[in-house]
């Protein structure tokens, strides 16, 4: 008989905040439930300006894919005991949305450079994020769009559901410094993607229907 202690442990989706410098995480977001489906779409980097008619440019690529991810999360309070009473989901909710802030800190040191007369104060820079979905895809990633709904409330308005959508830009080393944690990190990502689709089984031709030797593919 199945007992279950036998059944695997499910395998959680989610986000890791990682200091870029030291390679420590700061916080890892760990999503209640795996979304039902990924939406992801990649949009090739080619060479040519689509249409410029460069011949010597049509099979060249001037790096990785434009790669974005969208999903939708759910939260639910009566779901996970460890989560506070008195608030609710509000920690969850502003760990994601402290992803796309700069803390006060920050702004307080950029306020006090431009009172002392700094011309050009550099862009605040954000830790670097991490998407996971199981250990074949770790990637460093950008979020781009956070959107809450939340369904549900206590009697002192904190809220106890919510739905969220999630847009990720996957950050390439198109998108980093060398040298960066995170273009080390999707390296390793691609040569992942690469190991899967070298263990896929090569297909014959005449099962696309191309036979004999009319059709210009040598060998077939």
């Amino acid at each position: 008989m199945t007992r279950y202690a036998d059944i695997p442990k499910p395998i959680r989706s989610g986000l890791v905040i990682v200091d870029p410098r030291r390679g420590t995480p700061q916080r890892i977001i760990v999503l209640q439930f795996n979304p039902d489906s990924l939406e992801r779409s990649l949009a090739p980097q080619a060479a040519g300006a689509e249409g410029a008619g460069d011949r010597t440019e049509a099979l060249r690529l001037k790096g990785p894919a434009v790669e974005s991810w969208k999903f939708t999360a759910e939260i639910d309070s009566t779901d996970q005991l460890e989560v506070a009473a008195p608030d609710g989901i509000h920690p969850h909710l502003a760990a994601l949305e402290m992803l796309v802030h700069p803390t006060s800190a920050q702004l307080r040191a950029a306020e006090a450079l431009a009172a002392r007369g700094t011309l050009e104060i550099t862009p605040i820079e954000t830790p670097l994020t991490l998407f996971t979905w199981g250990n074949k895809r770790v990637i460093p990633v950008r979020l781009t769009e956070l959107s809450i709904a939340e369904s549900a409330f206590d009697v002192h308005l904190n809220p106890l559901r919510a739905s969220l959508g999630i847009g990720l830009r996957v950050l390439s080393v198109s998108d980093l410094p060398a040298g960066h944690r995170g273009a080390e990190l999707y390296m390793a990502h691609l040569v992942q993607k690469e190991r899967l689709a070298g263990s896929l089984a090569s297909g014959r031709p005449d099962a696309l229907g191309l036979t004999g030797g009319g059709n210009g593919i040598g060998g077939v």
